[in-house]
C-alpha cells in the first residue's frame, strides 16, 4: 500500500464528509482541526489494578504532546485485567485472551475512526503485547509508552514485591511465618501505582519493546510515579506526529534485526518466559518470521548480566537509578550484541539513540560486567524431546540443578496439584505435571505462579520439577518448564504421560523426555480421547481459534 494514501485525515476535506465532521465537532474538533492529522491515544486506564490506575494522567500528557506538535489528539480506552489478582483462580484463564481483546479493540478503533497515527499506553502484562499486536496490524505510525514500574514495598527492613506475598503463603503453610507476618507482607508489598517491580512480564516486555525501537529511550525503566514518566508520555505524543511527517511506519522499525535486539535484551536482563510467547505473536502480526529457534540461537551467545528479581535481588526502580535500560543497551551495543542500524520511533537509528545515552553508573551492582556475568548464556532455554516435540521453555536463572529425573505426579488441573502440594503429598525428587492448561485446554493458558511460589516457600523450588502446557509468571523461579507443546488438549505427548513415568529435564542438553517406549505411547494414544473443548463466550471463541504456544498462541494463524 502506498504510504501517502494512509494519511486519512484528508477524507474530511470532502464536503460529502459533513456528517462525519458533525460528529467530531461535538467532541471539540474545529474547522482548523480538520486540516490536521487525527492522533489517537489508546489508554489502558483502569481502577482494577495498580499497574494501570495512573494511566489516565499519562494519556492526558500524551495528548498534550500530540496537540503541541500539531495534531488533533483523541483519547480512547481499552480493557485490562490483573494477572496478580487473578492468579491461582479461574480468572487467570482470561489473562492471555485479554491480550487479543486489547489488540482487537485498539485495531478496531484506529480503523473505524480513520486515525492517522496513535500512541498506545500500557501497564499490566497483557497490555504491552496487546498494544504492540494492534500497532503491528494498524498500518499507521505509532509509539508505545510503558506505564512504568511500581516502587518496592518494605516490611521489617526487607524489600518486597507481589511475589513476596505468593512465597509468603508457602512459608506460612510450612509453618515458617505467622499469620501476622503474612498479613504484614500482604499489606506492604504493593505501595502504589505501577506494574510489578521485578524483571517480571511487564518490565520484560517493556524492555523488549524499547529494544525493538517502538518506545522512546528510557520508557521501559522510568518509574510509574515520576515526572520522567509524564515527560515520556508528552514526548511520545510529539514523536508520533513527527513519525507521520517523516512517513515512518511500524514495519519500517519492527524488522527481523529489531526482534533480534529485543530477544538479546530479554536474555541479558533475565526476562520472563512470556517474552517468547509475546514476541512470537508480535512478529506474526507484523509479518516477520521469528521462531523459537531464534530464541535458542540468541540464548546461546548472550550472557545474563542483570541481578534482578525473581532470581536476583534488585527491582526495576534500582535499574532506573543506575542508568536504566538505555545504559544496558549501550553496553550491549558497544560489545557487539545489538544491531545499531535499526530505525526507531525517534526517527534515528538505535546506534544514534545510544550515542546520546548515559553509561551505567560507576560502581553500581544491578548489572554485572559482561566478562563476569550472572550466567554465560541466556536464562530462557528452549527444550525439546519426546515430551515436547514442538518445544517448551524453561527459565534457568538462579537454578543450580542442571538435570532432574524423577517420577511423574500427574494432575489435570492446577487446583488438584496445588491441593497436593499443600497437603504435603509431593515429595523431593518428584516431577509435578499440570496438563490441560494450554491455550486451548485451559482454555487461556493460565500462569502457575501461585503453585510455583508455594513450592519455593516450602523449600522445594529446586527439589521438585514443575512441568505444564500452561504458562508461568515472570515472577516464577525454580525448576519449572512451561509452554510444553503440543498441548494435552490436542493430543500432545504430555496427554499420554502416566503417574510414575520417569521424566528427565536437562537444561544443558536442552532436552525434556519421558522414559516410555514409542510403542507404549502409541497404545496409550489409541485409548486417549480429547476432553470437550470449552465453547462459551470469550473463552470459547479463544479455544476454537488460538494457535499452538510455539506459534505465539495467536488467534489469527490461518496458514
Amino acid at each position: 500500500m502506498d504510504k501517502d494514501l494512509r494519511i486519512r485525515s484528508k477524507v474530511f476535506d470532502d464536503m460529502k464528509r459533513a456528517p462525519n465532521r458533525a460528529m467530531l465537532r461535538a467532541v471539540g474538533v474545529t474547522d482548523e482541526d480538520f486540516k490536521k492529522p487525527m492522533i489517537g491515544v489508546a489508554s489502558t486506564w483502569s481502577e482494577v489494578t495498580p499497574c494501570n490506575m495512573h494511566i489516565d494522567e499519562l494519556a492526558r500528557s500524551a495528548k498534550q504532546g500530540a496537540q503541541a506538535a500539531g495534531g488533533v489528539p483523541l483519547i480512547f480506552n481499552t480493557i485490562t485485567v490483573s494477572d496478580g489478582i487473578s492468579m491461582g483462580t479461574e480468572g487467570m484463564r482470561f489473562s492471555l485472551p485479554s491480550r487479543d481483546v486489547i489488540a482487537d479493540s485498539i485495531e478496531t478503533v484506529v480503523g473505524a475512526e480513520n486515525l492517522d497515527a496513535y500512541v498506545a499506553i500500557g501497564g499490566c502484562d497483557k497490555n504491552i503485547p496487546g498494544c504492540m499486536i494492534a500497532i503491528a496490524r494498524s498500518e499507521v505510525p505509532a509509539v508505545f509508552v510503558y506505564g512504568g514500574t511500581i516502587s518496592p514495598g518494605f516490611h521489617n527492613g526487607e524489600k518486597l514485591d507481589i511475589v513476596s506475598v505468593f512465597e509468603g503463603v508457602g512459608k506460612h503453610n510450612n509453618g515458617d511465618i505467622s499469620d501476622q507476618e503474612l498479613h504484614g507482607i500482604e499489606c506492604h508489598a504493593c505501595p502504589g501505582a505501577g506494574s510489578c517491580g521485578g524483571m517480571y512480564t511487564a518490565n520484560t516486555m517493556a524492555s523488549a519493546v524499547e529494544a525493538l525501537g517502538m518506545s522512546l529511550p528510557g520508557s521501559s525503566s522510568n518509574p510509574a510515579e515520576s515526572n520522567n514518566k509524564l515527560e515520556d508520555c508528552r514526548k511520545a505524543g510529539e514523536a508520533v506526529y513527527h513519525l507521520l511527517e517523516k512517513g515512518i511506519y511500524p514495519e519500517d522499525i519492527m524488522t527481523k534485526k529489531a526482534f533480534e535486539n529485543a530477544i538479546t535484551v530479554v536474555m541479558a536482563l533475565g526476562g520472563s518466559t512470556n517474552a517468547v510467547l509475546h514476541l512470537l505473536a508480535i512478529a506474526h502480526s507484523i509479518g516477520v518470521e521469528v521462531t523459537i529457534d531464534d530464541f535458542d540461537r540468541i540464548q546461546k551467545k548472550v550472557p545474563h548480566i542483570a541481578d534482578l528479581k525473581p532470581s536476583g535481588k534488585y527491582v526495576m526502580q534500582d535499574l532506573h537509578k543506575v542508568g536504566g535500560v538505555p545504559a544496558v543497551m549501550k553496553m550491549l551495543y558497544e560489545a557487539g550484541y545489538l544491531h545499531g542500524d535499526c530505525l526507531t520511533v525517534t526517527g534515528k537509528t538505535l546506534a544514534e539513540n545510544l550515542q546520546e545515552a548515559a553509561s551505567l553508573e560507576e560502581g553500581q551492582k544491578v548489572i554485572l560486567p559482561l566478562e563476569k556475568p550472572y550466567r554465560e548464556n541466556g536464562p530462557l532455554v528452549i527444550l525439546k524431546g519426546n515430551l515436547a516435540p514442538s518445544g517448551a521453555v524453561a527459565k534457568v536463572s538462579g537454578v543450580k540443578v542442571k538435570r532432574h529425573t524423577g517420577p511423574a505426579r500427574v494432575y489435570d488441573t492446577e487446583e488438584e496439584a496445588t491441593e497436593a502440594v499443600i497437603q504435603n503429598e509431593i515429595n523431593e525428587g518428584d516431577v509435578l505435571v499440570i496438563r490441560y492448561e494450554g491455550p486451548k485446554g485451559g482454555p487461556g493458558m493460565p500462569e502457575m505462579l501461585s503453585i510455583s511460589a508455594i513450592l519455593v516457600g516450602k523449600g522445594l523450588g529446586e527439589k521438585v520439577a514443575l512441568l505444564t502446557d500452561g504458562r508461568f509468571s515472570g515472577g516464577t523461579h525454580g525448576l519449572v518448564v512451561g509452554h510444553i507443546a503440543p498441548e494435552a488438549q490436542v493430543g500432545g505427548p504430555i496427554a499420554l504421560l502416566q503417574e510414575g513415568d520417569m521424566v528427565t529435564i536437562d537444561s544443558d542438553l536442552q532436552e525434556i523426555t519421558m522414559d516410555v517406549p514409542e510403542q507404549e505411547l502409541e497404545e496409550r494414544r489409541k485409548n486417549w480421547t480429547a476432553p470437550p473443548l470449552y465453547s462459551k463466550g470469550v473463552l470459547g471463541k479463544y479455544a476454537y481459534n488460538v494457535s499452538c504456544s510455539s506459534k505465539g498462541a495467536v488467534t489469527d494463524y490461518f496458514k
